[in-house]
């Protein structure tokens, strides 16, 4: 029997499986999963390969919304926990990966196609030999700086969602402080996720005299029938995304590219142009212009972290 790898890209909500075959994915392996229909991600990786058979799988490779260290990691946004040692024994590999799952990301990138990459900026000074930055705006916020080296591509782990919130003018502290007297801390995921954007929503409602909550899809939908409440907390969201883009990209200088995935990403793309997301990006003083330097890129493939848990176990295979 051939064997295969098995690749996992863990979400707060979903997870995704597949069957890989070296690199390639086996299209009509993938599996999208809830995660509240599982007790734990050992538990729904069984179920999924019990489900295909029981393949015999050499190679194993999960990719998780949350830290890992040493081989093992907690998704940030759900009460699930997984290391090398369990998912080589739930799935028999010899061996075995954990990664942070815009580690994942990154380890795709290169191998996804034109008709899934949507350029939102082109950069002035683009070259792809150099870093690339790979940022998630989903559930919950994170990046991965990419490498090219002499040994391969190495994509090192980040936790940059839960950096401190750094409020840009008057609007964006008030939006700041608002948080702050919920939360104690607000950090960065605490504004660029899809509960960032509901948050968004609650403080305009309070600037607008209301007092009013609602769903990011509710928010979005309120938006396109012009809603100004909703359009201001769209706003607010796509000006502090842009500055922090743009802190990251000072911070790595990825001539390579940025490129954005995740649900969230996707869903407030078509605003940047009405809500000023470039002019928050190159807010930056004397290096505003610098910042023309990098493209920016959507991601609209759903399994590129599929496809870099595979390319990462095929490019360890020889290393």
């Amino acid at each position: 029997m051939t064997p295969y790898s098995l690749v996992a890209d863990v979400g707060g909500t979903n997870t995704r499986v597949a069957l890989a075959n070296g690199k390639e994915l086996l299209a009509d392996s993938i599996v999208k999963h809830r995660n509240t229909d599982h007790a734990s991600l050992a538990e729904l990786l069984a179920s999924y390969l019990q489900g295909q058979g029981k393949p015999t799988c050499d190679r194993a490779a999960v990719a998780i919304a949350g830290p890992v260290k040493d081989g093992a990691g907690r998704l940030t946004n759900l009460n699930w926990e997984i290391d090398k040692a369990t998912l080589a024994n739930v799935s028999g590999a010899g061996r075995s990966a954990v990664l942070n799952d815009l580690q994942a990301q990154g380890h795709a990138l290169g191998h996804i196609a034109d008709a899934d990459l949507v350029t939102l900026k082109q950069g002035d000074d683009e070259n792809p030999n150099a870093a690339m930055l790979v940022i998630g705006v989903g559930t919950g916020f994170n990046c991965a700086p990419v490498f090219q080296t002499a040994k391969g591509r190495f994509v090192p782990p980040s936790e940059a969602g839960h950096l401190t919130f750094a409020a840009r003018g008057e609007e964006q502290w008030d939006l700041s402080q608002f948080l702050d007297a919920k939360l104690g801390h607000v950090a960065v995921e605490d504004v660029l996720s899809g509960r960032g954007l509901e948050r968004c929503y609650a403080w305009a409602s309070v600037k607008a005299g209301q007092n009013k909550t609602a769903s990011t899809a509710e928010v979005f939908a309120a938006a396109q029938a012009d809603d100004p409440t909703a359009i201001k907390a769209i706003g607010a969201f796509t000006a502090a995304l842009g500055g922090v883009v743009g802190d990251l990209a000072l911070t790595l200088l990825p001539f390579g590219g940025i490129y954005l995935v995740g649900g969230m990403s996707r869903a407030i793309a078509p605003w940047f142009d009405r809500c000023g997301f470039d002019a928050a990006l190159t807010d930056k003083g004397r290096f505003s212009n610098f910042l023309n330097a990098f493209s920016i890129r959507l991601v609209e493939d759903d399994y590129a972290a599929l496809s870099g848990c595979a390319h990462f176990l095929a490019r360890s295979d020889n290393q």
